[in-house]
């Protein structure tokens, strides 16, 4: 029997419906959901280990903020 990915929720997690979660799709795809949809097969995005990191990094600098 194959076991689909292990996601995991994120640490700034407050209420555990609202989260975004991670797991490795494949040895090289990082996949992202939102854990309200988890349950229905909702979407994921998947990306590179290095678009992801620098998609993260982006975020953490601000550089995607609308103000």
């Amino acid at each position: 029997m194959s076991m689909g990915p292990r996601w995991q929720k994120s640490s700034y997690c407050m209420n555990a419906s609202d989260c975004v979660e991670l797991a490795r799709l494949r040895p090289d795809t990082i996949g992202i959901r939102d854990s309200k949809q988890a349950a229905d097969d909702g979407p994921i995005l998947a990306f590179s280990a290095p678009v992801l990191e620098s998609l993260i990094t982006r975020i953490k600098r601000g550089a995607l903020d609308n103000g």
